[in-house]
């Protein structure tokens, strides 16, 4: 395997790991040196918040680790957690890893199926549920192994803490002891887009190691006492989990929105400096904002506000940054339009970081310019999370950034990312087949992804390698670049590009069904429905349009020639998109051949 220097990466750790250190070794030590920080803020029942001193928080975690001996677990035993993004999660987790014992995620989208599967593979003796309804899915699924399962609606933290009047405080600290950097700490099955789920183990190591390497890189966001962190995303979810641990382990805040219908209300009342963000989400804040500025002269105000956002963020990429001009517009820019979006994302938030899908580089852009500092990185469940983030000093958008210190990454022949380090699982549970087809003679793990490298070590990430088309006449297409840039129209909810031994590439577009009559208001056209839209001249041109533009940066070989627009939802809860919200292809395809076949007819 030939490589070029700028193609392997090596970022070096400054940095120890210790035999005896744990996931809760900084959380102990912050506790000790300064028992009165701030951890965890929990929202009142009514009105507010309460705080939680680091002192108080490592107390709730032994209480809870106390009940869960109680209950019969050791290190080793594996329990299970189903449940929305709330403080309990978080208590039960850490109490959990503490133990040793081992911590299964189970999303809440997941079918009884999968629940049988996950729960049979990691032998889980204990789940944990925060509704009735979500316990009844495991009941009904064959899970011989699963003892017994408590919920948080029927007081299952009361439950586990009464569990611990029978265990004695020295017991427990005996069982902390036995734990050391190797434990597993927890199984994470991957959602997948194809097969069975893999469990992903992950060990104190990996999460202590990526703790510090992102600690070495941002410290200024970990170490701050000003850094408030806002967590709405699933914890099921590695990348929610593990920043959670990282502001922990550090001097910040933390707390939950744990029904995202009342997120707006939280970023007011707790008001972050913080948020992790699917693209997704920064997509609907930039549509809601173009929308609401409505049709007429304050839409061509915000279109112009945006541009001057972009354009003074382009230019801070530049050896002599923004302009005298491009600064004066971009502060009437802020004055008029940019503060108004920045002000519902509250007073103190300063940094995004955008993870779990590609950014588009132009909304990287606009929000930058909008005065936050957007980070981006890329990662997997089996490298804990994240393995690149975007360099603090010098963000490049459109680049997920740097190799994280302790880790290497490479590119192969073809393309492929490769890594290497602290970061790393050490395999798939119960499945050595799977981890020996992951992982090469070498020791590194192949991700999947294609991508490239620059000379600075900017990591650019071009797709699934399974995703890669190949034309009829052998032009190999990475569709992941179109569908980001279609994605940030305001009326595409999904796109899927596809041509896979076809003589040209096309695209099935799904419409946005929460933004069309915003729009259709907006371009002073009457409601109408999915199927009237998809047919209308100006939806199509509008599509039309922003084709145009995704195709500029591909060959022609590379372009969209037709689209198609379907009447059709892709959800997670249809199967389409895995809970991490990754469109599940080779299930769109199969489904909607029909309309596929639709591009290519004569």
């Amino acid at each position: 395997m030939s490589r070029l220097n700028y193609q392997t990466r090596t970022a070096k750790a400054e940095y120890t790991i210790s035999q005896n250190e744990t996931i809760l070794t900084a959380l102990r030590e912050r506790a000790r040196r300064r028992p009165n920080d701030v951890v965890m803020e929990r929202r009142r029942e009514v009105g507010g918040w309460y705080k939680v001193t680091a002192k108080r928080f490592v107390t709730e975690i032994d209480d809870i680790a106390r009940g869960l001996l109680g209950l019969g677990l050791k290190q080793g035993d594996a329990l299970a957690i189903m449940s929305s993004t709330r403080p309990e999660w978080t208590l039960i987790d850490l109490a959990a890893l503490s133990l040793g014992v081992i911590v299964v995620p189970i999303y809440e989208s997941d079918s009884v199926q999968q629940i049988e599967w996950i729960c049979k593979d990691a032998s889980v003796r204990l789940a944990i549920c925060d509704t009735h309804a979500r316990a009844q899915l495991i009941e009904h699924a064959n899970t011989p192994t699963v003892k017994r399962i408590i919920t948080f609606e029927s007081g299952a933290i009361r439950t586990i803490l009464e569990a611990a009047t029978s265990v004695a405080e020295e017991n427990l600290r005996a069982a902390q002891a036995e734990l050391h950097v190797d434990t597993i700490a927890t199984v994470i099955y991957t959602s997948g887009t194809t097969g069975v789920p893999k469990g992903v183990i992950l060990t104190h190591r990996n999460f202590v190691g990526t703790t510090k390497s992102i600690a070495q890189v941002v410290p200024n966001i970990l170490y701050s006492t000003q850094t408030r962190f806002l967590l709405f995303l699933p914890l099921a979810h590695v990348l929610a989990r593990f920043v959670q641990l990282a502001v922990i382990s550090g001097r910040g805040v933390f707390s939950h929105s744990p029904d995202t219908k009342n997120l707006l209300s939280d970023i007011e009342s707790f008001q972050p400096s913080l948020l992790l963000l699917v693209p997704r989400v920064l997509e609907k804040i930039y549509n809601s904002a173009e929308a609401k500025a409505g049709k007429g002269a304050k839409r061509k105000l915000f279109r112009w506000a945006a541009q001057a956002a972009i354009d003074y963020s382009k230019a801070m990429e530049t050896t002599f940054g923004p302009t005298v001009a491009q600064r004066r517009k971009r502060t009437w820019a802020d004055r008029v339009v940019l503060s108004k979006i920045r002000c519902l994302l509250g007073p103190n938030m300063k940094y995004v970081i955008s993870g779990g899908a590609p950014l588009s580089p132009t909304l990287g852009h606009f929000f930058r310019g909008m005065g936050l500092t957007v980070y981006e990185g890329w990662g997997l469940s089996e490298s804990t999370g994240p393995i690149s983030l975007s360099d603090p000093r010098n963000p490049i958008m459109g680049s997920v950034g740097q190799v994280l210190p302790g880790n290497t990454i490479t590119l192969d022949d073809e393309g492929e990312i490769l890594v290497k380090g602290v970061s790393i699982t050490p395999g798939y549970m119960n499945n050595s087949e799977a981890s020996a087809e992951a992982f090469d003679k070498d020791g590194w793990f192949h991700t999947g992804d294609i991508g490239h490298m620059d000379r600075r070590g900017n990591l650019y990430i071009t797709g699934r390698k399974k995703d890669i088309i190949v034309t009829a006449g052998g032009k190999n297409v990475a569709p992941a670049g179109l569908e980001e840039s279609l994605v940030t129209h305001p009326l595409v909810s999904h796109v899927i590009v596809v041509g896979d031994q076809k003589p040209f590439i096309g695209a099935i577009i799904t419409l946005d069904r929460e933004m069309l009559p915003t729009w259709l208001a907006n371009h002073g056209l009457e409601n109408m429905d999915v199927t009237q839209a998809a047919q209308h001249p100006r939806v199509i041109a509008s599509l039309d349009k922003a084709i145009a533009r995704a195709n500029k940066s591909v060959s022609k070989a590379e372009s969209i020639r037709k689209f198609r627009i379907i009447n059709a939802e892709f959800t997670v809860d249809n199967g389409y998109l895995t809970p991490s919200m990754k469109l599940k292809r080779a299930d769109v395809a199969r489904d909607f051949a029909d309309e596929i076949e639709v591009l290519y007819a004569k």
